[in-house]
């Protein structure tokens, strides 16, 4: 465990002091130049079966209100520069299909901003949907939770402060050398929350980082959840994800990277002639 621990942290400050660790000019100049948008093959695990599907990471930046946690679109307010992930993820389980899509904005001035703002999921499948957000206050986290399940059905509550997992994607892209290492305190990622209709909450966990090659690996392990996940990506700003992969009680779920482009304004090609610039991603046009 001693020479384990001894690994990261000589990974860490080999991010922190090599021209892999971005300044916050160098992360403007990339982000700021368009949206990235990856298509990674899924293999995901549920009802002890493997499903085969797709998910689509769109990183990109926008301004936004910090009081209000909104796009900051129009009139005066405090806003800051965030990073937003959109995750989407489409597979079928035998008939009946799932979509789940997490939002999370964290703010590129990590300085001041260590931790995201704001992070919202929606899963849907035929059985019925859940929508779940978490918002930044000063004693640590807002929680609402909307159910279709009568096991969970309406909730709000506030939680201390701690990492969220879904920032952590984030994390990898900014500033992976500011990655938590050792013990610390987290909330689970809200599609696996959802999945497995488990209590919101925070949970002991443990970070890891090894290097493969010209890569990293992120681990996160939550010991009373029986449950890791592993992000791979390029050591090399701006860090790449390439694949992933989550291991809990039900199974294996594993993603990796297989189409990536850069786009100035991917939400202007809104026209049905704009539909065959999908198969840039290898989506069909039509029915996914």
């Amino acid at each position: 465990m001693k020479a384990y621990f001894i690994s990261a942290v000589a990974l860490l400050l080999f991010l922190a002091t090599s021209s892999t660790a971005a300044d916050l000019q160098q992360i403007r100049d990339f982000w700021f130049s368009g949206a990235e948008i990856s298509r990674y093959e899924l293999s995901q695990s549920r009802y002890g079966e493997r499903h085969q599907g797709h998910v689509e990471f769109i990183f990109v930046t926008e301004p936004f209100l910090t009081d209000r946690q909104v796009k900051h679109e129009y009139g005066s307010g405090k806003s800051t520069d965030i990073l937003k992930l959109n995750a989407l993820r489409t597979f079928n389980t035998g008939i009946y299909s799932y979509r789940t899509m997490t939002s999370t904005f964290k703010p590129i001035d990590l300085e001041k901003y260590p931790h995201a703002l704001k992070t919202n999921t929606s899963v849907q499948d035929w059985c019925g949907q859940a929508f779940q957000q978490i918002n930044q206050i000063d004693e640590g986290w807002r929680v609402e939770l909307r159910s279709y399940f009568q096991g969970k059905g309406d909730q709000d509550t506030t939680l201390p402060s701690a990492w969220l997992e879904d920032e952590l994607w984030l994390q990898v892209r900014l500033a992976p050398e500011q990655l938590p290492i050792g013990k610390f305190q987290c909330i689970p990622g809200a599609v696996a929350t959802r999945f497995n209709h488990q209590e919101i909450a925070v949970f002991a966990a443990t970070g890891s980082l090894r290097k493969k090659t010209n890569e990293l690996i992120y681990s996160i392990n939550y010991p009373d959840l029986d449950r890791t996940l592993n992000i791979h990506f390029k050591a090399k700003f701006p860090h790449i994800i390439t694949a992933w992969s989550e291991v809990d009680a039900g199974g294996t779920t594993t993603a990796t990277l297989k189409d990536r482009i850069m786009h100035s304004e991917y939400w202007s090609d809104n026209k049905p002639s704009d539909t065959d610039k999908r198969k840039e991603l290898g989506l069909d046009p039509i029915a996914n």
